[in-house]
């Protein structure tokens, strides 16, 4: 299927650099080109690409606030791509924060074509490959891995666990979850976020201080206690392990993400962790659906985010089509029905 990129950059030499990487993949083709974030707006509201190639540094209208725009008026794909990310840390986060998937450095035209493009290319398939699982829809059926382990075994973790998974506009998602729990949290909270391992350790001390909460990225062998917020930090799958710690692994080289929700939620059915809740916020994708159908059928509480206030709802939405999620709730009302949930123990089947 043909898959149309857009490229916003103010310079032509980066712009041609990036023409040549999109016509060497694939089955893609340039959607259209744009020299300024409020020209990408206009185009991206006439004509919707399968993703936009976004620079930060532009006249008129940036990167970021391009990027805000254009997931509120026409929703797709965004990866930055930037002279440095690097140099342009903090407004590749705010980019990420406004709803753009990854960033990336701007190849540069050699000799040769467009030379430091592997990681670009690499980019584009994870997005490509998003978008065909998003179009293709999952049988409402339980993952095998919830039904591999029948033993009724209790893994010595935490009492009360909030598992959370989100995606495309997570940050800002998550943010306003944990500003929504009692203080201090009378339960753990382990997030798993799709973003670069680049960017998590900045995530983490966003959320700290937007949120005034313990948040740190998840250690090997660490285990999630009472009023602490643990992020999947590493490019593997992080999994609960039968004693109730946190565990990275290799897991299936085929998934696209790593980590994946559903791999840490099916983890969680797979060792019968104490039934908590679950909640699956906005996101590009299905990862985290299955995942979420699992819990719930455990006697988990399971919520998912609503169409109205995702940024995509693309993971949310999967989960509510598998009737997976318990309650659909606007963001805003989410952190206190989980917390209801967590108080009164509830177990729904």
């Amino acid at each position: 299927m043909p898959f149309r990129i857009a490229i916003v950059n103010a310079f032509a030499m980066a712009r041609e650099a990036l023409r040549r990487v999109v016509t060497q993949i694939p089955d893609a083709s340039v959607a259209w080109t744009a020299n300024d974030g409020a020209e990408a707006l206009e185009r991206a509201r006439k004509d919707r690409p399968d993703l936009v190639l976004m620079d930060l540094i532009m006249p008129v209208m940036d990167g970021v606030d391009s990027t805000r725009a254009i997931m509120r008026e026409a929703p797709c794909p965004i990866v930055v791509v930037t002279a440095t990310v690097e140099g342009n840390a903090s407004r590749v986060y705010e980019a990420i924060g406004a709803g753009a998937l990854d960033a990336v450095d701007t190849p540069r035209l050699g000799s040769s074509g467009a030379q430091g493009d592997r990681a670009l290319v690499a980019k584009v398939a994870a997005v490509r490959r998003m978008r065909d699982e998003e179009r293709t829809p999952r049988a409402a059926a339980v993952a095998p891995v919830a039904q591999a382990d029948t033993a009724a075994r209790q893994p010595s973790g935490p009492c009360a666990l909030v598992a959370v998974g989100a995606s495309t506009g997570g940050p800002q998602a998550l943010a306003t979850l944990l500003r929504s729990f009692p203080s201090p949290a009378p339960f753990a909270v382990v997030v798993v976020q799709h973003m670069d391992a680049t960017f998590l350790p900045g995530l983490a001390q966003w959320l700290a201080s937007q949120t005034s909460r313990d948040v740190r990225l998840a250690r090997r062998g660490e285990r999630p206690h009472a009023g602490t917020v643990l992020i999947a930090g590493e490019p593997m799958q992080m999994v609960l392990t039968a004693d109730g710690t946190i565990d990275y692994v290799e897991g299936d080289p085929h998934l696209i993400h790593r980590p994946s929700v559903d791999v840490f939620f099916q983890s969680l059915a797979r060792v019968r962790c104490a039934p908590g809740a679950a909640v699956l916020l906005t996101g590009m994708g299905q990862d985290g659906a299955s995942g979420l159908l699992c819990l719930r059928q455990l006697g988990w509480r399971t919520f998912a985010q609503d169409e109205a206030t995702s940024v995509v709802w693309g993971m949310p939405g999967a989960a509510s089509r598998l009737g997976a999620a318990e309650r659909v709730l606007p963001m805003q009302e989410i952190g206190g029905a989980v917390a209801e949930a967590i108080a009164a123990k509830g177990v729904h089947r």
